[in-house]
């Protein structure tokens, strides 16, 4: 019987772990990192036409109530879904519509993200939502949600909105609205 050398026999567990990675390599095709779809630092609160059912945005209606963001919006969501969202002073509105004991207060526990894409379906354009769990919120409105969502493949045009906890109405969507010059 013929015996193999040292460097022989290392020169076969490296062709073998060489070949085996190539075979890994097959079975587990490269996956790009996450690229960011969108980054944003404002969003508007319900308001306006935009209070009700008579003009959702995305198929979502607006709450009943004016909402206005007091504080930061700090969002980013990325092509694996990944979700951060922080929103600060997320709070009724200071408005005659609004009972006064609510002004500048949130009454839920919790709040939801909604990301909206426009998508395909066979040769048709359609909406797709995707909904989060629901985070923690406080009476000052505010909320940290990191979370990771299945994105519609493709997504396009995407809309970040902050829902309520206890049902399916926004209180926020990115977008902003100018100071009118008084």
């Amino acid at each position: 019987m013929r015996r193999l050398s040292v460097p022989s026999i290392a020169l076969i567990l490296v062709a073998s772990f060489a070949l085996a990675g190539a075979a890994g390599a097959r079975k587990h095709p490269f996956k790009p990192h996450p690229q960011l779809l969108m980054a944003f630092g404002t969003m508007y609160g319900v308001d306006g036409p935009f209070v009700g059912d008579a003009n959702p945005v995305d198929g979502i209606p607006g709450d009943e109530l004016p909402w206005v963001v007091e504080g930061r919006v700090h969002g980013r969501l990325d092509s694996s879904g990944f979700l951060f969202l922080s929103v600060r002073g997320l709070v009724f509105k200071d408005d005659p519509s609004v009972p006064e004991e609510l002004r500048g207060k949130n009454d839920e526990t919790e709040f939801r993200a909604a990301v909206s894409c426009m998508s395909e379906d066979g040769d048709q354009v359609v909406q797709r939502n995707v909904v989060t769990d629901g985070f923690p919120a406080n009476e000052r409105g505010d909320s940290l949600i990191i979370t990771h969502v299945e994105l519609p493949n493709p997504c396009v045009a995407p809309v970040v909105l902050v829902l309520a906890g206890s049902e399916d109405k926004w209180f926020a969507v990115t977008g902003f609205e100018a100071e009118e010059d008084e």
